[in-house]
């Protein structure tokens, strides 16, 4: 059985499936995409983290979000166990040079709209959790948060997260939204280990830390001498370096989730048994 926590009210699995790289540029297509979840959701996986911007640019908008709902609906399982979260505040499009770019659209009206277009998409009537994107500088704040809260006052939404955000954000959106903020989702991994600040501090709040990339992510090249403790880890244990680095991170603490992203129904797999993996105190440490 995957492991579980308690996402705000949600029991849910501690390891989720992130949905992004089947519905992005170099995925491998719709059926890939089905398969893959329905894969994971076999497997025990309740948790599937998407967005209102993971497609393609120059493409149709929200396929990630109709991936998700599309693999829901003809998946034979208990859908009232799956907790499902996506994230408004994005857009995509193509650069000068031909590379692919994330706007950013925090304003209150665009994001009240877009919660919206994400529950249609979805086909529920609330959202699970909706997270606002990342921060539009345009656009303070505050403003974004309070359409984030209006979403759920309306009931587009259950509860609320922030994504990519800081600890001075994190205290904005939580004097906004109250208890209805449960999580913040911020990339956290051996090569990102910058946002440990707001990990420690939802722990001391009570919220959920949902790591998006916990592998390091595959689009932006990195420092793979960062990864060979975990290999060294990884042989001693029988078991793949990625399963390492995903215990690792669910030692970090009971408010830890993480949304490791797969092309393929092996990979995620593969990730959700890193929870049935018991690292010792001599292994944290050496892992740091």
């Amino acid at each position: 059985m995957v492991m579980h926590r308690n996402l705000g009210p949600f029991d849910t699995t501690a390891i989720g499936h992130g949905e992004m790289p089947l519905t992005i540029e170099n995925n491998r297509g719709h059926d890939i995409g089905i398969e893959t979840l329905h894969a994971s959701l076999d497997a025990g996986c309740r948790h599937i983290d998407t967005a209102w911007a993971y497609y393609t640019p120059g493409e149709e908008e929200q396929t990630g979000e109709k991936l998700t709902r599309e693999a829901l609906e003809s998946w034979d399982g208990p859908r009232d166990e799956v907790t499902v979260a996506t994230k408004i505040g994005l857009r995509r499009e193509w650069g000068p040079n031909g590379e692919p770019l994330w706007p950013r659209d925090g304003k209150p009206e665009h994001l009240i709209a877009y919660g919206k277009q994400s529950a249609q998409a979805l086909g529920v009537d609330a959202i699970d959790l909706l997270y606002l994107h990342r921060h539009d500088p345009e656009v303070p704040y505050n403003e974004s948060i309070e359409a984030l809260r209006q979403l759920v006052d309306e009931g587009v939404a259950k509860y609320a997260g922030v994504s990519n955000a800081s600890i001075e954000q994190i205290d904005i959106a939580r004097d906004i939204l109250g208890d209805r903020l449960i999580a913040v989702q911020n990339q956290y991994s051996p090569i990102h280990l910058d946002t440990q600040d707001t990990l420690d501090y939802c722990a001391r709040l009570g919220l959920a830390f949902v790591c998006w990339s916990p592998l390091g992510g595959y689009r932006h090249p990195y420092d793979e001498s960062k990864f060979d403790p975990f290999r060294e880890v990884a042989a001693a244990h029988g078991v793949s370096y990625q399963q390492v680095v995903l215990a690792w991170e669910l030692a970090k603490g009971d408010h830890m989730f993480v949304i490791p992203g797969a092309h393929r129904p092996e990979t995620i797999l593969d990730s959700l048994k890193a929870g049935d993996l018991e690292l010792t105190e001599e292994e944290l440490a050496k892992l740091g």
